[in-house]
């Protein structure tokens, strides 16, 4: 196994979403200069047999598979078949060439939404296929299921150490704030934005507000995915978060608080809520010494000063 120095060369797949330009700011300032990436016109990674020659030209030590259609409820509802389909293309694509042209090093995102709709909380990786997964994004989250069993099969046939990062729900710079595409975080603070701006007096949410939800500041994933990367890992499997839930109650209520907006917050409970709750139990990877450092308030404070002027469409 090659070392990983400095001089690495280090492929991430979709470095310009949000993940995978966290990666790259992150290996960056850290003096990782010999990155590779690609937009998806000049390379579309459902395509075969241009995936395999960029590989095969190439040849990087690492591949960080940051790539994936993704997106929230309504998304998820609205375009089964893409969201099935197209991962399924782009992970079987990544990670099949890479074990074809020998890469050492492989980092496969996961997502917590493919755990178990009642799932034990908090969520361990074992948890895994151990009961049906939540309706609204079943399509997605099956895509996902097969890279981890990908990831199994190839440490367990041909002991690769390529590794499957289970990160909890993401935020931070890059994300996406399409009301009709985005996560409910960032759909929620721009919601609290345009209402403060526009003087309105409420704010319409879906759901009871009442589901938990746990939230990591993307900084700290790329920080996780860099810790793991200097390691030989003992597990296919990796959960990554802060190991600390919120209510969506609650997360309105601190959105509402750091945006400033003054007015009332209606729950329109005909929408649908989703999982109940997703915790992430964190344990493996404090063990191998790597813990968040961005508090949630915190983080949507940075959030907030990065987006506060922005104009949507």
């Amino acid at each position: 196994m090659t070392n990983i120095t400095k001089e690495s060369k280090v492929y991430i797949a979709g470095h310009k979403g949000m993940v995978g330009s966290a990666l790259w700011k992150l290996f960056r300032s850290k003096g990782y200069l010999n990155l590779i990436g690609k937009d998806s016109k000049d390379l579309d990674l459902r395509d075969s047999k241009k995936t395999e020659l960029f590989i095969r030209k190439e040849n990087p030590d690492i591949i960080i598979n940051a790539a994936a259609r993704v997106g929230g409820i309504l998304a998820n509802d609205h375009y089964p078949y893409e969201f099935l389909m197209d991962n399924l293309q782009i992970q079987n694509n990544l990670i099949g060439f890479a074990h074809k042209y020998d890469i050492d090093k492989l980092i496969f995102f996961g997502s917590s939404c493919i755990y178990p709709k009642l799932a034990p909380q908090p969520l361990k990786e074992e948890y895994l296929l151990t009961g049906p997964l939540e309706e609204t994004n079943q399509w997605f989250a099956t895509a996902k299921i097969s890279g981890v069993k990908l990831i199994e099969a190839l440490r367990k046939q041909f002991g690769r150490d390529y590794v499957v990062m289970m990160p909890t729900n993401l935020y931070g710079p890059g994300d996406n704030y399409d009301l009709e595409k985005s996560h409910v975080l960032p759909a929620m603070m721009r919601k609290f934005i345009t209402a403060k701006r526009n003087n309105l007096n409420c704010v319409e949410l879906w759901g009871s507000g009442s589901p938990k939800r746990e939230f990591l500041y993307v900084d700290d994933l790329a920080e996780a995915c860099f810790h793991v990367l200097h390691q030989k890992s003992e597990n296919s499997m990796i959960n990554v978060g802060t190991g600390i839930d919120i209510s969506i109650k609650e997360l309105a209520e601190l959105i509402k608080k750091i945006t400033d907006f003054n007015g009332e917050i209606i729950w329109n409970t005909a929408k649908p809520d989703g999982t109940p709750r997703k915790l992430m139990e964190v344990s493996k990877i404090k063990k191998m010494g790597w813990r968040h450092s961005i508090e949630l308030e915190k983080g949507l404070q940075l959030v907030y000063n990065k987006i506060s002027n922005h104009q949507w469409d």
